[in-house]
């Protein structure tokens, strides 16, 4: 169990869903949140609604700019939760060139962008935190979803890069997959959605793993079975299956 209490950490992606809920999570134990994303007015009334001192920063992560100013604006924390994205449902039938360039931009060129303001300092400092999103989509390639596993493919690769690099120093990093979130986003699905959570139990299960040394964690655990036994399958039975 981690002691939370007066460390400061950059939340991007904070405005709703999971976000807001991990926000709830890590006000509740002392975090001073600096909550980020694209909509002032919904992370004021996020801020206002929290138990703990909160600042809002706003951030476009598909803008360096934008990121280089929120970070010079945030200055010096312990650590980074990584949860910005977007989401559209499509494959290579019904392709929107501007959606999936959207998708690449935000969910993982975003990631990077942040992690280019944020490693730096962690690795001048010798200590930071940094938690990155992926999905358990990022596993392999799915059908009717080309856009979006890729984009989470690269942030768990990142998340796996930096952990390479980092995991015999003082900076922690980790990678939360999860599945699917009821939220605005997975609202746009018009199949089944198996293990579907509200946002509180997954923001109840991301806080867990925050609360560990571990490096990842996937869940529904069960749903991530399907996931990661997918990567052991050879192509032609993988795509018999799943395509």
């Amino acid at each position: 169990m981690s002691d939370w209490a007066g460390k400061k950490y950059w939340l991007v992606g904070a405005s709703e869903g999971l976000g807001e809920a991990l926000a709830h999570k890590l006000s509740a134990s002392g975090v001073h949140l600096i909550l980020s994303a694209r909509s002032e007015d919904k992370l004021q009334t996020l801020a206002d609604a929290l138990p703990g001192r909160a600042d809002v920063v706003p951030v476009d992560v598909s803008d360096s700019d934008s990121v280089k100013a929120a970070a010079d604006a945030v200055g010096d924390i312990d650590g980074v939760v990584q949860l910005a994205g977007v989401y559209w449902p499509f494959g290579a039938s019904t392709w929107d060139a501007d959606q999936a360039t959207a998708m690449a931009d935000i969910n993982f060129t975003g990631a990077m962008r942040l992690m280019g303001a944020v490693v730096p300092k962690f690795v001048e400092r010798g200590t930071g935190h940094i938690v990155l999103t992926g999905s358990l989509s990022g596993f392999r390639g799915l059908p009717n979803a080309a856009a979006y596993t890729s984009s989470k493919a690269g942030v768990m690769t990142l998340a796996e890069s930096l952990y390479a690099d980092l995991h015999r120093t003082d900076i922690k990093v980790q990678l939360v997959n999860p599945g699917f979130i009821k939220t605005r986003l997975t609202d746009k699905n018009q199949f089944n959605m198996p293990f579907i959570m509200e946002p509180d139990e997954a923001a109840r299960e991301f806080f867990e793993h925050m609360n560990t040394d571990s490096f990842k964690r996937s869940f529904p655990t069960v749903f991530s079975w399907v996931f990661r036994g997918s990567q052991f399958l050879p192509d032609w039975l993988y795509y018999r299956l799943f395509a």
